[in-house]
């Protein structure tokens, strides 16, 4: 079982190590490494759904799709090393399955393993090349190592396959954004929320563009909307912030960043903000 089988001290510092390189830090427990900062899934990946998933394995011992489906429970648990031991086995078992090298390149990615994500994002669009997920994917790895041509190359063709992709739409936006190309991205930011009207994400990165070109009311419209869908994403309240401070609405400006700082203690943004107020106020600070 690799690193499931860990000592709590052992375990301890492999998370610090973790932590220390910027990646994902762990917790150990009853049931192995718990990777933290990690998405979680907790109905997918209940010890129940795990459990009934084992079972499947263990009465299917050479069934490639049942050893990927609980690679997947585990992920969502944030069981990273049992997700890619499971992704391994399944394609031990069927060396041209593109779904498992996919999932096992997502949680590699998700341990900090770049290179080793890109490999195993490559290998799934060798087999399947129009596999728009391992370009997404293997375009979001690409973005997070400042790679932006390659990345824009991943996003460019998942566009051309498929015109409807929001992902793709806005993970294009956000290279635009960081290039300076304002409008560009303001356009791609646009599409991505015509295209998905119930993701917040774009909505946030829209309303920075707007902030950007000098078009606050238009940024508080869209944090609005954003914090509608999720009222406790601290980047768009702390984005709001901002809006509300370039329109002269102070007070609004305040609570924003406030309840930005209540849901990340961490967000420089509204902390930044609030100093700027409390020092414009003439408010000590601590």
């Amino acid at each position: 079982m690799g690193h499931i089988l860990v000592n709590n001290k052992l375990a301890k510092g492999i998370c610090a190590c973790l932590l220390a390189l910027g990646v994902a830090a762990c917790q150990s427990n009853s049931s192995g490494l718990v990777y933290q900062n990690v998405p979680i899934d907790k109905a997918v990946g209940s010890s129940s759904n795990i459990d009934s998933l084992s079972a499947v394995v263990d009465a299917n011992p050479t069934d490639a799709d049942a050893y990927n489906k609980r690679g997947i429970a585990y992920a969502k648990a944030g069981r990273l090393d049992q997700a890619t031991e499971d992704f391994n086995k399944s394609l031990q078992l069927r060396p041209n399955s593109y779904q498992a090298y996919a999932n096992r390149a997502l949680v590699e990615r998700r341990k900090g393993n770049t290179s080793q994500a890109i490999q195993d994002y490559s290998a799934a669009l060798s087999i399947k090349p129009d596999y728009v997920k391992a370009l997404n994917g293997r375009g979001n790895t690409y973005r997070s190592i400042g790679q932006n041509t390659s990345a824009l190359r991943d996003y460019n063709e998942v566009i051309r396959l498929n015109a409807g992709d929001a992902q793709a739409y806005h993970n294009r936006g956000l290279i635009y954004q960081a290039q300076g190309l304002q409008e560009a991205a303001l356009n791609d930011f646009s599409s991505a929320v015509g295209l998905n009207s119930r993701a917040y994400s774009p909505l946030i990165a829209r309303g920075v563009t707007y902030l950007s070109l000098g078009d606050a009311k238009s940024a508080l419209k869209d944090f609005n909307a954003a914090i509608a869908l999720n009222g406790k994403s601290a980047s768009a309240w702390a984005n709001r912030g901002r809006a509300e401070e370039a329109l002269g609405q102070i007070t609004e400006a305040r609570q924003s960043y406030t309840r930005a700082l209540q849901l990340s203690s961490t967000n420089q943004i509204a902390k930044e903000g609030a100093k700027r107020l409390a020092v414009s106020s003439g408010v000590p600070q601590a």
